[in-house]
Formats: structure tokens, sequence, C-alpha cells
């Protein structure tokens, strides 16, 4: 997947890689480069050898055909293997994965892989806090934070939610810089039992871990910092993935406290391409709200738009391609209105 797209700073390069992948999309050297960034190896440790990984990594690249998103289809359904995108879309795919995690953990105490790898984790951390702080330090009318002049004690008012977080471990880095009231929910029961194992060995047992999908959440918490480190790219892999992606939107903004963050990580889409598809949510929920007269609506205070793009991490590598720089990842943050 990340050997498809490059993340950029504008949409020239999204346009030359579509260009790209579209001409040679399964050659050897394209899947080589998609398994070695695809699953990246971690300080935490691997479950899967190499050959296992090449080989997962061409079977997502090689699945190229495509179906019109018509009726929704549950993602715990067995996919049909004339239409599916990629296995990584699937529910049955991750509970197969998290199982042989679990089993390498209680064998060898590995933590499985970092998706993106580590030091993507540990770079998203440290700058959700930076911007986190900055927010409070700033008294943004729409944040309930406590008060300037004590910058660490700042953020245990930053309630967090990680959706799809897997293995738990990017909650584990937040606790690290100061975060305190942290939950994580992932539809796989697998990924929420190695996650509390991890916690309870590394010493995070106030992290909350619980199944949820993020699709039909039946969370009625909102929480002022959602963090999304690949869930998007994932349920974008459905062969549904055009309508999957909708109610990803519709969910995860009943998710996000008013004036809290959504900081979303992804591999498979560029910073410009999330801000254009927050902005496509923001006309849909407008027309809804001109269309429906009711209370909801009156409260919302004929506000135009849900999220609000902030900023977005500029550190990363980069790379050229096609006369262009851009990075492998992007990570983006949205302010809920």
């Amino acid at each position: 997947m990340a050997g498809i797209r490059l993340p950029a700073e504008d949409s020239d390069v999204s346009q030359v890689t579509r260009q790209v992948a579209a001409v040679d999309l399964i050659s050897d050297d394209d899947r080589s480069i998609a398994a070695d960034s695809w699953s990246i190896k971690s300080d935490y440790g691997s479950t899967l050898d190499d050959e296992q990984r090449q080989a997962d990594a061409s079977e997502a690249l090689s699945s190229a055909v495509y179906r019109a998103a018509s009726d929704y289809s549950s993602d715990k359904e067995e996919p049909d293997v004339d239409t599916v995108s990629s296995m990584l879309g699937f529910q049955s795919y991750w509970d197969a994965a998290y199982a042989d995690e679990l089993t390498n953990f209680r064998e060898h105490g590995h933590a499985g892989e970092v998706w993106f790898g580590s030091n993507v984790m540990e770079n998203v951390a440290t700058w959700t806090k930076n911007l986190c702080l900055e927010i409070s330090q700033h008294h943004s009318p729409d944040t309930n934070c406590l008060p300037a002049g004590q910058p660490e004690k700042d953020l245990s008012g930053w309630s967090v939610l990680d959706v799809g977080t897997g293995n738990g471990l990017l909650l584990q880095e937040l606790s690290k810089q100061g975060f305190s009231d942290l939950t994580g929910s992932d539809y796989s029961e697998g990924a929420i039992d190695l996650a509390r194992k991890l916690a309870d060995r590394d010493g995070f047992s106030n992290i909350k871990f619980l199944v949820d999908d993020a699709l039909d959440t039946k969370l009625d918490r909102k929480f002022q910092l959602v963090t999304d480190k690949g869930t998007l790219d994932a349920i974008g892999l459905h062969p549904d993935g055009p309508i999957k992606r909708i109610m990803y939107w519709d969910s995860i903004s009943g998710l996000v406290a008013s004036g809290g963050l959504l900081v979303i990580t992804s591999c498979n889409s560029t910073k410009d391409e999330l801000i254009q598809e927050v902005e496509s949510f923001n006309q849909r929920r407008k027309s809804s709200s001109q269309e429906q007269e009711n209370a909801v609506d009156q409260d919302a205070g004929g506000r135009d738009t849900t999220f609000q793009y902030i900023d977005h991490i500029r550190s990363y590598p980069t790379l050229m391609f096609g006369g262009s720089v851009g990075s492998r990842v992007a990570t983006v943050a949205f302010l809920r209105n």
C-alpha cells in the first residue's frame, strides 16, 4: 500500500504517482518496495518472516479488481475473491493476524508490527503533544483545557481515543508524552487482548482498551483528541471502501468533542487528499443541515464546517519523484467545530 502513492505537499505528486501506478502496478520492483515500506520491522519485534511479508504485500498490490460501491456489505463476511480490493480491508484478516501476534507474544514476548514503523509513531506522538500544548496555551475558545503556564499538566485535560488501536503502542507513546486519559478501541478482540497484555507488561495500566467498531461505534463519550494511524487506510481497502469511508466520517465526527482534534496518519492518502475528503464531508453535513430543520441543526449554530484543517507534520523524510518532492506518510490534524 505504501508503495502505491507518495503523500506530498501538493496534489501534483498524487497525480503523477497515480499515473505511474496505473502503468506498472504489480512489477517485481513495486512488490519489493511495497513489502519493505508496508511492513517495516520495528524495535518491538516482528511476527512475520520476510518471505511472508513479501507475499502479503504482493497480494495487496496485485488485487487490482475494484467494484463500484453499491450496497453496504459487512466486513465481517468472508470476501469474494473476484471482488476483493485487499484482504487488509476485512476484519477476518486482522483477527487472524492478531491471533498470530498473540501467539508470538506468549512465546517470545514480541509486541508485533508497528504500523508505519516506530519512528513515525514516535514522531506522531511528539508532534501531537506539541500541537495540543500550543492550543492549550493559546486558550482556544473551543477547548476545555487547563490554564496556560503548566504545560505538562495541560495534557491531563485532554481525553484521548485511538481508533483501530491494534497493539496499542501509539497510546503508550502518548502516555510517555504526558497524556493520562487514554482509551484504545479496535473491532478485533485479538488486538484488544494483545494491547492489554502489552500495556500491563510495560507499566501502562492506566490505558483503557475496549472492543468497538469505528464504523458502528457504541461509545457514548466524546474525546478531545482522536487519533487514527492507518485505520482509514485499511477501511478504504475494503471492496466497499468508498461507502465505508463515508461511514467513517459520519461516525468519527460523533467521537470528537467540540474544539477537539482529529489526527490522522495515512500512507494511502496525501495531505491534500485528506483535506479534500474532509471538505466533502463538511459539504454533505451542510447540505443535510439545510434539508433537515431539527433541534440538532439549530444547536449547531449554522456552522458550515464540522472539521477544519489546522496543521500537518512537515518533518517526515522526503524523496524526489517525477520532479516533485513528497513523503511516504502524511499526518494531518483537523479541529472539530
